[in-house]
């Protein structure tokens, strides 16, 4: 990436770990917060790192940065969550330059989703930039990269049925609510938590369940009571858990705590219980299931749910590529324009120092020199040649290092980045 005259650094990396090579345990260990991402940016600048996007999402946490080796993010990335480097190397995944950019491309596009076509990543990443360029750790590279992904996405979203149908985390638990669970629209529903998933699942589960009677109960009262307000439910306080958990036949955990919220002592009831882990790390201990009558359901079982609305897309994924790859090739034209960039500034700059100093001898030969015309007109051949000399280096992408050298050496141009 050092040709390109973006960044310090010479590549450009994407690292991380996802739910193609691990569990939800594992990803929860290097699950990171707000506290923890903001941490792990003041320490990227302090580094030196001038581009870095860090995203952690329920089935994948990844950075992507400039570095002069992987293993700088890889630290970051571990410094700042409970998982080691040793269990890193054995899960994760590291991509450079141009397969760290295809990559972002999959990513923020749904292809690479634990569920097809759904497209929640997106406004992380839009998030996680903003996050970067508050903290001053972006470059027109990255903004460039970002944007370039979001459009692809729209693009796929509006062109393409990739999307359709409302298939995701929230969409899935509520299908296999639908799906195990009889007379659901008479059965008592708890959510737990109303982060943003949680809002997903309540309104997947007043529009599937025609259930009017569905209880939230979040940390923060308020924030139950704005997504119970909009859907006319019940909220009930922190401390009455215990005692709407044994009311409950089913009871969906998304707390987005760090640690489980939920365990065995929490459980009283004798009925039927089925609970949903829709949380990274998992918020639901493991140790429920020493109840008989308790069945604990994770996002990574419901996510493998197989059903015809996620048949149907994967028969646009070949249209949704297509889109990528024009998008992606869009920006990697534009990355090789920033290979002669300095070369170009550099022309325009020697080329206005002589257009001053012939400016200057034909104002002391010419009576009444008009040098508001004369900068005007200069100002637009220079224009002109630069573009010629740019567009040539654009069409000539292969022999674009010859041309730069030798435009600097006639010219005898001095660049920097």
């Amino acid at each position: 990436m050092e040709a390109y005259n973006i960044s310090k650094h010479s590549s450009f990396y994407a690292i991380g770990i996802s739910y193609k090579k691990a569990d939800a345990a594992l990803r929860g260990k290097f699950s990171l917060d707000e506290t923890a991402k903001n941490a792990l940016l003041d320490q990227a600048k302090s580094a030196g790192i001038d581009g870095i996007l860090v995203t952690s999402t329920c089935n994948r946490t990844e950075i992507f940065g400039f570095a002069q080796h992987p293993f700088q993010l890889i630290q970051l990335l571990c410094g700042n969550s409970n998982g080691t480097v040793e269990e890193f190397q054995s899960i994760g995944y590291v991509y450079k330059n141009n397969h760290a950019i295809s990559h972002l491309f999959r990513v923020g596009t749904g292809l690479d989703s634990q569920i097809l076509g759904d497209f929640e990543i997106i406004s992380q990443i839009k998030q996680s930039f903003i996050a970067s360029k508050e903290k001053g750790v972006t470059n027109h590279f990255m903004e460039r990269l970002c944007n370039s992904v979001i459009q692809a996405s729209k693009r796929i979203k509006n062109e393409t049925e990739i999307s359709s149908g409302a298939t995701s985390v929230a969409f899935a638990s509520v299908q296999y609510i639908l799906a195990k669970v009889p007379d659901i629209s008479n059965k008592n529903i708890l959510l737990f938590g109303t982060g943003k998933i949680g809002r997903n699942t309540c309104e997947n589960l007043v529009k599937h369940t025609k259930n009017d009677h569905i209880v939230l109960i979040n940390r923060t009262k308020d924030k139950a009571e704005k997504v119970a307000g909009k859907f006319n439910l019940i909220v009930k306080e922190y401390s009455n858990l215990p005692e709407e958990i044994k009311k409950s036949d089913v009871l969906i955990v998304a707390t987005g705590a760090q640690k489980p919220t939920i365990s065995k002592e929490l459980i009283y009831t004798s009925k039927d219980l089925l609970i949903l882990d829709l949380s990274i790390p998992q918020n639901v201990d493991l140790n429920v299931e020493e109840h008989k009558n308790v069945t604990l359901v994770h996002l990574d079982q419901l996510s493998r749910i197989t059903d015809d609305t996620l048949k149907r897309r994967e028969k646009f994924i070949p249209q949704a590529e297509a889109i990528i790859q024009e998008v992606e090739t869009d920006f990697k034209h534009w990355l090789e324009t920033r290979k002669f960039a300095p070369t170009i500034k550099a022309l325009k700059k020697k080329l206005k120092t002589l257009k001053d100093a012939e400016i200057d001898f034909q104002r002391k030969k010419i009576n009444d020199f008009n040098d508001e015309q004369a900068e005007i007109i200069s100002n637009r051949i220079i224009q002109k040649i630069t573009t010629h000399f740019a567009n040539h280096l654009k069409e000539s992408s292969n022999t674009s290092d010859d041309s730069i050298e030798l435009i600097k050496k006639v010219f005898q141009l001095e660049t920097s980045k």
